[in-house]
Parts: C-alpha cells; sequence; structure tokens
C-alpha cells in the first residue's frame, strides 16, 4: 500500500494537483495504525491510504483541508481525552494537539505535509535570454513552461508570463496573457521600446498598465544571466500575490473545498463539513458527524442531540 500510495503522490505532483501526505510516525498502543501508515488528503477531502480509524480519519481530513489553504506543513497530534468534548490544545509552533473524544487507541502523532504545485512561469522566446530565463527560474524552484510558438497554450494555472522574444510575436503573447488575466505580465525589452510594445496592444488601457516592462528589478543587469536573475528577483519579490484567477476546468474532477467546519452534534468534536466528510440531511440541515457511530447515534434520536 505504501509504494502504491507514493507512487500516486509522484502522479499527483506531475499533474500539478494539491495534496497533503499524512504519514504516522508515532503510534501509541491500543490504536489500529502503527508508524510508517500513510494516507493522501485530496483538495475536496478525499482520503485514500489508512492513518487509524474514521474518528482520527476526520480529524486528519480536516487539518489536511486547512493545510492545503496556506501550503504549510505540522506536526498533528491526536489523544484520546475523558470528557465527550473535542480538546484542541495550545501548542509549540508547528504542532496542533487535538484531543479526541471518539478515539478508541492510543495517541497517534501524524505528520502532515502540504505539497502544492511551484509557482507556474510561462516564458515566450527563443534568445538567449529566454533560455537564462528559464535555467535561473527553475533554479530558484519555480515551474517553467518555455515556449517559441505564440500560440502556446497558457496553461490555466499560470502565475507569470514573460516576453523574452526581441520583438518576435510580443503583442500577440502580451494580448494573451492579459486576457488570461495572468496575474504578473512581463516584457523584456528597452525603457522605450517596451512602452511602444505596449502603448499598441489592442487591449483596454487597464490592462496595458498591468505589463510589467522592462520586466525585473532595476540592478543594472547588461548580460542574459543577469537580466534573468533581475527577472526571476521581481517575480520572488511578488511572488505571494501570484495567485492566478480561478478558471473553469471542465476535466477538473478534485475542485479545492473551503476548510469549513461543523460539529458533530453527538461527540461534539470539530468536522469538515464538505461532501466527503460523513452527514446526515434531516429537515433541510445538513448535520456532519466524525464516525458512523456518532451518525447512527444521532439517526436513531435526532431530538436528544438538538435534531
Amino acid at each position: 500500500m505504501t509504494t502504491e500510495l507514493l507512487a500516486k503522490a509522484d502522479q499527483l505532483r506531475e499533474r500539478r494537483t494539491p495534496f497533503v501526505l499524512a504519514t504516522v510516525v508515532r503510534a501509541e498502543r491500543p490504536t489500529s495504525a502503527k508508524a510508517g501508515d500513510r494516507a493522501i488528503v485530496m483538495a475536496d477531502g478525499t482520503i485514500e491510504g489508512f492513518v487509524g480509524g474514521v474518528c482520527a480519519e476526520s480529524t486528519v481530513r480536516l487539518q489536511g483541508l486547512r493545510l492545503l489553504n496556506h501550503g504549510d506543513s505540522t506536526l498533528l497530534r491526536i489523544t484520546p481525552t475523558d470528557g465527550d468534548e473535542e480538546v484542541i490544545e495550545p501548542t509549540a509552533e508547528g504542532l496542533v494537539v487535538v484531543g479526541n473524544p471518539c478515539l478508541s487507541g492510543g495517541t497517534l502523532d501524524i505528520f502532515l505535509e502540504a505539497v502544492l504545485p511551484p509557482t507556474l512561469v510561462h516564458v515566450f522566446g527563443a534568445a538567449p535570454i529566454a533560455r537564462a530565463l528559464e535555467s535561473v527560474a527553475r533554479a530558484a524552484g519555480f515551474a517553467v513552461t518555455a515556449v517559441t510558438d505564440p500560440d502556446a497554450t497558457i496553461a490555466d494555472d499560470t502565475a507569470a508570463v514573460v516576453v523574452a522574444s526581441h520583438g518576435r510575436d510580443e503583442e500577440k503573447v502580451l494580448a494573451r496573457a492579459l486576457a488570461a488575466q495572468v496575474p504578473y505580465v512581463g516584457l523584456v525589452a528597452s525603457h522605450r521600446r517596451g512602452t511602444a510594445v505596449v502603448s499598441e496592444l489592442d487591449v483596454p488601457e487597464d490592462l496595458r498598465a498591468k505589463v510589467r516592462t522592462p520586466a525585473g528589478l532595476d540592478i543594472g543587469a547588461r548580460t542574459p544571466l543577469e537580466i534573468a536573475v533581475s527577472v526571476v528577483a521581481e517575480l520572488v519579490s511578488v511572488k505571494a500575490s501570484l495567485q492566478p484567477v480561478p478558471k473553469p476546468a471542465p476535466r477538473q474532477t478534485l475542485p479545492m473545498v473551503e476548510a469549513s467546519t461543523a460539529i458533530d452534534p453527538v461527540c461534539h468534536m470539530t468536522v469538515a463539513a464538505v461532501p466527503t466528510s460523513l452527514h446526515l440531511e434531516l429537515d433541510g440541515k445538513t448535520w456532519y458527524f466524525c464516525g458512523p457511530g456518532c451518525k447512527q447515534a444521532f439517526a436513531d434520536n435526532p431530538k436528544a442531540y438538538g435534531g
């Protein structure tokens, strides 16, 4: 199972699909999980693999979805409680401790690693600057699509388009990038030529203003490699704001969901209020549960739990 799961993780990385890899690093008896057990939490809350029973899985789902919203990783400690309510204890940075009233066994320590696709940069051009940009951007941790065809597809999750073609098809690629609402659109050119190119773009004035030219920070760059460094430095400086505008994706089957929460009416645990969590419809309201036991208890006597 571990080998298959890690192969699935590799496939997700290749497809630029965000996920959380959950790995049990310590299991205190009695518990059904053991150190080394793994699971993948997808952006819609789907869990594949095994990191414990349904109650532990419910906590992993919620914490995993929260991590996907900001890309951090953390150590999650799930421990049983004597009471009938969930307890979230204040902890050191990088550690989340959740007291789970439904947990049947011992404490679980699970490392949650958020795996988000690297920021995607689309580089257009065949000149030395374009090639240097490709190399420097990759070295800085960006994913790069390097093309020489002005009609090449600009991927939906592209965060930056840099045109470094020295006069070839610049207007066409810039206009396509602006129409696609790519957050960063840069043109490698002198200030004078860049201003002239942008002024000729057949787009609204507010879109013309979004083109950065000369692209890159002013560091006195002269050579292709120095110019590439200046552009990548600018990308790094604005990286936090390079969030592509969501676009319809007909073949996307795992849409990102917000980590909205609900309280299990039976055990009072906080659970992810997503379609993949156990839930029940009653009188037009949706109730969410940590596991089948709580769901059945509620179904047997809803009024006892506020239903």
